[in-house]
């Protein structure tokens, strides 16, 4: 009997929302609320279409010419987006990750990931996807350092937001107060910017229309209990992302050069910016023993 080229597939449930996690990548094959997509899912037996609802460990977006130095020592990490000349979105999205727990609304899944010649360090990694009939998804992303070396380290995820329909005729609402520039090949071209009077001003909800947006935003305003939050609506429909203060970055895309054009958000959670690893910018030294993690969520509705 064959089996999905995803691996196993652990479905959630609690309320109106319901979930599916892949053993590839730990990834959100699917998410949904009252029967309605909440993220772009992807079919059981196709690879995760453009980091769709990937977990991006232990770095995200970019690192240029995957080349970076870590104390006294250089590395180069196999380039894995060769028409940009980058290593992008980490070392585990395409790796079996194996289920600790299962419950009907909560699944925890872990990955060892194990020295490669451009990373030569260990982590202990563990994914924790739950559902609660009122709050919705929640995500918590957590690594442990069980080598001998200080390791750098920082993390995001890939979720497509969607409420059905192209998101030109969408608002969008990111409580962001700057953006980050990049060049041609998606690398940081300078400091963050302030949004002020450009078309990155996400701030008070304008309609998308053909703004063409892949660049990290950072200034994050928080909420009472230190949220972050992404809001795409449209359609009478509303989808929001939120991400804990061990998030400080968060990546807008808005899909042009994917499978599936402009038919969902890009919403990136991330713990450093673009070329952190080359930059030195927000990446986390986990030495040995050490662990750091994040969470974050989806819901729907205002």
């Amino acid at each position: 009997m064959s089996e999905p080229v995803t691996g196993e597939q652990y479905a959630l449930a609690a309320g109106p929302y319901q979930a599916v996690v892949t053993e590839s990548g730990a990834s959100l094959r699917e998410l949904t609320c009252g029967g309605r997509p909440l993220v772009l899912p992807h079919g059981v037996d196709e690879p995760a279409p453009a980091a769709s609802g990937q977990l991006l460990i232990p770095w995200p977006n970019r690192i240029d010419r995957g080349r970076y130095s870590h104390g006294a020592a250089e590395h180069q990490l196999d380039v894995s987006e060769p028409a940009r000349d980058c290593a992008i979105h980490g070392l585990v999205r395409w790796a079996s990750w194996q289920v600790a727990e299962h419950e009907p609304d909560r699944v925890r899944l872990t990955h060892r990931l194990l020295a490669t010649a451009g990373y030569p360090f260990r982590l202990d990694l563990e994914a924790e996807y739950s559902l609660d009939a009122s709050g919705g998804l929640r995500v918590r992303m957590s690594a442990r350092n069980a080598g001998t070396v200080t390791a750098p380290y920082g993390h995001g995820a890939h979720p497509y937001l969607t409420v059905g329909e192209p998101i030109d005729a969408c608002t969008v609402t990111l409580g962001a107060d700057r953006y980050l520039p990049v060049d041609d090949r998606m690398i940081p071209s300078g400091p963050s910017e302030d949004v002020t009077g450009t078309g990155y001003d996400l701030r008070e909800g304008p309609v998308l229309g053909g703004r063409r947006i892949d660049n990290a935003f950072a200034g994050l305003n928080r909420d009472g209990d230190g949220r972050a939050w992404a809001v795409l609506s449209g359609g009478g429909r509303t989808v929001r992302l939120w991400a804990d203060e061990s998030h400080p970055w968060m990546e807008i895309y808005t899909a042009d050069d994917t499978p599936k054009p402009r038919e969902g958000l890009g919403v990136e959670p991330m713990t450093c910016p673009p070329n952190a690893f080359a930059s030195g910018e927000g990446v986390v030294h986990l030495e040995p023993g050490a662990g750091f993690h994040g969470t974050w969520g989806i819901v729907a509705g205002a």
